[in-house]
């Protein structure tokens, strides 16, 4: 099993930035790609970040590219989403999740592992 455990969530200013941090324990997830997930009141959730299992590979969804940073350190089992210039529509629960592949992936149903997720709340 897999337990993903989101933090760093909180209020900000828009404008401003937060770190997320999702901290990975029991098996692995360095072998596997990993990505940050959104769900916004009211709407379904949706794809935000994407890295492969080494790092050396990225894909964004098109609101927050430019953005958005999705990292991964695998010797702390530690994937993180810098998240810059944060707007009221960033507002949302952020979720982490581990794919069953080692190449990105934005497809939800490719991610078998997800964590609680973390409240980002952005006030204009």
């Amino acid at each position: 099993q897999v337990q993903l455990v989101e933090s760093g969530g909180g209020l900000v200013q828009a404008g401003g930035s937060l770190r997320l941090s999702c901290a990975a324990s029991g098996r692995t997830v360095s072998a596997y790609a990993m990505g940050w997930f959104r769900q916004g009141p009211g709407k379904e959730r949706e794809f935000v970040a994407t890295i492969n299992w080494s790092g050396s590979s990225t894909s964004y969804a098109d609101s927050v590219k430019g953005r958005f940073t999705i990292s991964r350190d695998n010797a702390k089992n530690t994937v993180y989403l810098q998240m810059n210039g944060l707007k009221p529509e960033d507002t949302a629960v952020y979720y982490c999740a581990r794919a069953q592949t080692s190449g990105w992936t934005y497809h939800r149903n490719n991610y078998p592992y997800w964590g609680q997720g973390t409240q980002v709340t952005v006030s204009s």
